[in-house]
């Protein structure tokens, strides 16, 4: 699962010819033909979720209430519901699929949850990028923990926590 999640990331970068980071969640969206609409959203549990109706333009919803850090990752889960899962079908009007992004995406019990979350980091965090980016710091920041990871969070422009998990789901850190 995390394998299909990380080589679906991969896949869009190289397509997109994103090869830096903070990797541009923004182009990556006009590339996928994505609109992007931000707002405060009711229920404040709610990060995001992602709207695919026939014949339009998918559409990302983010909660603009959430750190832009925070709203990145949405985004980026997002996109990972797009290319990897198909959906919950509701009917409105017309069929309309829905994935939501709210408190229980992040405890790791849905699987399809836990793909698109892996796909989030595996975009924002390439592999190849975070051990270029981790050898770059000084050794002292490398030796210390939690200034690692904020130096690493702030290259790619992720929460300390998400870096972190990438750190130790790479392999780099226990």
């Amino acid at each position: 699962m995390a394998r299909r999640a990380e080589q679906a990331a991969g896949r869009l970068l190289a397509e997109a010819g994103e090869a830096s980071s903070p990797v541009d969640v923004e182009r990556l969206a006009i590339h996928l033909g994505v609109v992007i609409s931000r707002s405060a959203f009711k229920d404040g549990d709610v990060s995001g979720m992602l709207v695919r109706q026939d014949g339009q333009s998918p559409v990302v919803g983010v909660n603009d209430a959430h750190s832009r850090n925070r709203q990145r990752f949405t985004i980026a889960h997002e996109f990972g519901h797009l290319l990897l899962h198909p959906g919950r079908e509701v009917v409105l009007d017309r069929p309309v699929r829905v994935n939501l992004r709210d408190k229980t995406s992040s405890t790791a019990t849905d699987r399809e949850e836990i793909e698109a979350n892996a796909f989030a980091a595996s975009l924002l965090m390439p592999a190849d990028l975070v051990h270029m980016e981790l050898q770059r710091l000084p050794a002292a920041v490398r030796q210390d923990p939690d200034h690692c990871t904020s130096a690493l969070a702030a290259v790619f422009e992720v929460s300390d926590s998400a870096i972190g998990f990438r750190l130790i789901n790479l392999g780099l850190v226990s």
